[in-house]
């Protein structure tokens, strides 16, 4: 089969198209013939050698994690699925390929397409679980930092499937989508308190970063000054200000499930801002970590 990976840590050159085995399936895996594969942040974090504190990479290694495909083989013990079904979630052998085993998999709706399911999964599971962490419930306003993003955009949706009233930072180019989905937009950047506080004069019960631009001090500040019920998962400076940095994934297959109801019924759902062939692997992760696209960046064997 044909996969991207990379032999050495460096720059999106290191990515290099290759010929691999197609993977034979574990119990409890099925096969996935892919058909999309989201690109995230973490993907050029790992490529760059920066995560391997974090996230420790055997070389040569095939980046991905989140896919959408048709199953093409099951291993011992899968009973929700069958060969020919067509699937997402996480991956086990990395998502840059044409085929790759997946564990923690579910149906994909059949209102979704490939690269709307592809992009859903790891960026409703970072949202999931950062609202828990928070504990956003209803009735509560909760600050969203890159609320027009993949992590935000899923975010967003979430947190007001709880009933909770939502305020997301974005470009001005964005405010009009945020207030498409009942989003109380406001711009980043310098004045950002005075402009929180015009449409939260009762304050706000939470924060979510999930643009890791420097907007920790000024969310401690709308907190009133304490870091409570504040949560990055973008700004590595999380640690100087005693911030928590969440970034355990949690790959739960009941989860995954549910979201997928969510965006079968049209509550959650994340846009693709672009479709890559995965020979453009390199050209996908240098505008993940360079650009500003306005949802996910897909590929397609």
């Amino acid at each position: 089969m044909k996969a991207i990976q990379f032999e050495e840590f460096g720059g999106p050159e290191v990515l290099e198209p290759t010929e691999r085995e197609v993977p034979e399936p574990g119990s409890g895996q099925v096969r996935l013939r892919i058909v999309a594969a989201g690109v995230n942040p973490i993907d050029y974090k790992i490529r760059s050698g920066s995560f391997q504190s974090v996230f420790p990479t055997l070389l040569p290694s095939v980046p991905g994690v989140e896919a959408a495909g048709v199953v093409d083989a099951v291993g011992a013990d899968v009973r929700h699925l069958a060969v020919g079904d067509e699937a997402f979630g996480f991956t086990d052998t990395g998502a840059y390929a044409e085929y790759a085993l997946a564990s923690v998999v579910v149906a994909k709706p059949p209102e979704l397409s490939f690269e709307e399911a592809a992009a859903l999964t790891i960026a409703a599971e970072t949202a999931q679980r950062t609202l828990d962490v928070l504990e956003v419930s209803a009735g509560e306003t909760v600050l969203i930092h890159g609320a027009a993003g993949g992590v935000g955009t899923a975010a967003v949706q979430l947190a007001l499937a709880r009933g909770a009233h939502v305020i997301g930072t974005a470009s001005p180019a964005r405010h009009s989508a945020l207030r498409a989905l009942g989003v109380t937009p406001v711009a980043y950047g310098d004045g950002l308190v005075a402009r929180v506080r015009e449409v939260a004069p009762d304050g706000v019960d939470a924060v979510l970063d999930a643009a890791g631009k420097g907007a920790l001090p000024d969310s401690i500040e709308l907190r009133g000054g304490t870091v409570d019920r504040i949560v990055t998962i973008a700004d590595p400076a999380a640690a100087d200000y005693g911030v928590p940095y969440s970034s355990a994934a949690v790959r739960d297959r009941d989860q995954l499930a549910a979201h997928a109801v969510l965006a079968a019924e049209g509550r959650l759902r994340i846009p693709v801002a672009e479709v890559f062939p995965l020979t453009d692997a390199g050209r996908a992760q240098y505008a993940s970590e360079h650009g500003h696209a306005p949802g996910k960046l897909i590929l397609k064997p």
